[in-house]
């Protein structure tokens, strides 16, 4: 998940030039190359299934990291790293900076998809189990879809509303019944990482109709660095750090695996089958993180939490064929 995570439907492709719009071939879409629309539909596959597994060990990887790191650490360091992996990848393509025009959405991106969901999901497993956040967490395609249809003015079928509420109720019942009876803080930290990175998918969508997917990321990681760089510095000084093989691991994966280099080949992936086809692959991803959560944390699932994930799982794919 990540922040992403991440980890979830984004409505972007991407292409290997900068200059995304110019000259669409026939036959292909705006962002998309001749050569990325006649890629075999299985290297696809493989690209954008490799986009959903880096996604699904996001909890699990921010779950180790927190075992050296403070969660401010964790997510100011993440970020650094993830932006000199971005600012390189754009320096060595010559990358030229977005138009002024669209800095305000790269904004936005940046408060949803860099600073928002990592720091208030790992501020919520500092309590709660992988497995609990994944469950809540399934539910940011439909919250996505929700924010974009407000966004764009789309008028989505009564189906698509019905599948959309049957899943928030599914997860809201989850999360009650395993907090007690009540919503916890951690509760409270994973329902607001829904709507900020939901609104940060919306912008950044819009924003991948001009620019290529991995570009918008890259560039709101970049314009990030002013407030990360001190953040990390700060954080560094004012909270315990003891690192273990466990702990830089999963910095690490949260740094390149979750918040860039997943990305980039989700991107690419979408952009070969497209993305109705990458989206049904995603639907996957709060089962992955299930299985991670027991294999690599030795967590324990209830009943209720497979069970949630594949009600949620149904919700959503109801709402990919009634969307529009």
């Amino acid at each position: 998940m990540k922040p992403q995570s991440s980890a979830t439907a984004r409505p972007a492709i991407a292409v290997s030039t900068p200059d995304a719009t110019a000259g669409t071939a026939p036959g292909t879409t705006a962002g998309t190359t001749p050569d990325a629309a006649a890629r075999p539909n299985g290297l696809g596959t493989l690209l954008a299934a490799l986009g959903v597994v880096a996604f699904s060990l996001t909890f699990p990887a921010t779950a180790w990291g927190l075992e050296g790191f403070g969660p401010w650490t964790l997510v100011a360091v993440r970020s650094v790293l993830a932006a000199l992996i971005a600012g390189a990848c754009l320096l060595a393509l010559r990358v030229p900076p977005p138009a002024r025009r669209h800095w305000a959405g790269l904004a936005v991106v940046a408060a949803g998809v860099v600073v928002g969901f990592p720091l208030l999901t790992t501020l919520a497993l500092r309590t709660s189990t992988t497995s609990h956040a994944a469950v809540v967490v399934g539910l940011l395609p439909l919250t996505t879809a929700l924010l974009s249809a407000l966004r764009t003015g789309t008028r989505p079928s009564r189906t698509f509303w019905a599948a959309a509420g049957a899943g928030a109720a599914a997860v809201l019942a989850f999360t009650v019944q395993q907090s007690g009876g009540a919503l916890t803080s951690a509760d409270l930290y994973l329902f607001g990482a829904l709507l900020v990175c939901a609104a940060g998918y919306t912008e950044g969508g819009r924003l991948a109709r001009v620019m290529p997917g991995w570009q918008v990321i890259g560039w709101a990681l970049v314009y990030c660095l002013p407030l990360s760089v001190p953040a990390a510095a700060l954080a560094l000084t004012h909270e315990p750090v003891a690192p273990t093989a466990h702990s830089v691991a999963g910095l690490l994966w949260v740094a390149a695996g979750s918040q860039f280099l997943g990305l980039v080949v989700w991107y690419r992936g979408m952009a070969a089958i497209g993305v109705p086809k990458a989206s049904q692959l995603q639907l996957a991803q709060p089962l992955l993180t299930l299985v991670w959560s027991v294999l690599l944390l030795g967590e324990h699932l209830t009943p209720a939490a497979p069970l949630t994930a594949a009600a949620v799982l149904i919700c959503i794919a109801v709402t990919q064929r009634a969307r529009g």
